[in-house]
Formats: C-alpha cells, sequence, structure tokens
C-alpha cells in the first residue's frame, strides 16, 4: 500500500521542528481529513536556506511534508513555488489515492510560508504566489489537482 520511501519518510521524518525566527510561516489545514501542516523557512538572498516542519496528521501527511521539504531546501524561492503535488508524490513513489490530498497539503504549505515570507517584506505574494487553497476549497471552486 505505502512505498518504502514513504514509509521511511514516516517513520525518519526529516527537517522536523520550528524555526524561531523564521523568515516565513504557512500553515494549511484540511479540517474534513484533521491534517494540519505548518512550515517554516529561513530566506537568504531569495533562496531557501533552511525549512522545517510540523505536522498534525496521518503518515502521509507527515512523509509528505518530510520529502518537500528536502526537495526546496537550498532552492530559490521562485523554484520552491513550482514545487507541485505531483513531484511530491513521484519522489514518495506514490501515495494510494486517497491520500493524494496530503500531498497538496505540503505543497500548499510551502506556498503559504513564501506568502509570508513577502508579507513581511511589505511586497503582496497574491501576484507571485497564487491563490492559496486547502482541497475543500479548491474542490468547492473546481481547482483538480494531479
Amino acid at each position: 500500500m505505502y512505498s518504502e520511501l514513504v514509509m521511511d519518510h514516516f517513520t525518519n521524518p526529516r527537517n522536523v521542528g520550528e524555526i524561531a525566527d523564521a523568515d516565513g510561516i504557512g500553515e494549511i489545514g484540511n479540517a474534513k481529513c484533521g491534517d494540519i501542516m505548518k512550515m517554516y523557512i529561513k530566506v537568504e538572498n531569495n533562496v531557501i536556506t533552511n525549512v522545517k516542519f510540523k505536522t498534525f496528521g496521518c503518515g502521509s501527511a507527515i512523509a509528505t511534508s518530510s520529502i518537500a521539504t528536502e526537495m526546496i531546501m537550498g532552492k530559490s524561492l521562485e523554484e520552491a513555488l513550482t514545487l507541485s503535488n505531483k513531484a511530491v508524490v513521484e519522489a514518495l513513489g506514490g501515495l494510494p489515492a486517497h491520500k493524494i490530498h496530503c500531498s497538496v497539503l505540503a505543497e500548499q504549505a510551502i506556498k503559504a510560508a513564501i506568502a509570508d515570507y513577502y508579507r513581511k517584506q511589505g511586497i503582496d505574494p497574491e501576484p507571485i504566489v497564487g491563490c492559496i487553497e486547502d482541497c475543500e476549497a479548491c474542490h468547492a471552486h473546481g481547482h483538480e489537482h494531479e
């Protein structure tokens, strides 16, 4: 049901914790499934130099958070914003269909943290980051994720 990589990131998650002086913090929750993700980023010269997460949720939510932090570490903000939930799922070697929403939350949590960073810099994040929504809102607006 779960790939070895999913199990590895669930049992040994990377980058867990919080960054006290984070440059950006994003929190995304999905009341329906009970998963809540919080991402913290440090940014230097437009590059993510540190990223941590705290996730309250199932094993898939923890695994997607963990691998997503690894995928954006050392990347520019622009690169990090292009990380799709599909790429997160592929990096983990797949997820069961009913757990795909976890990868959407991971993608949205990163976007939320970057949006927070831009707001703290006095920059309107919406033209850069776009709309940040949880799964339920996406479905209500007809946005489909891979």
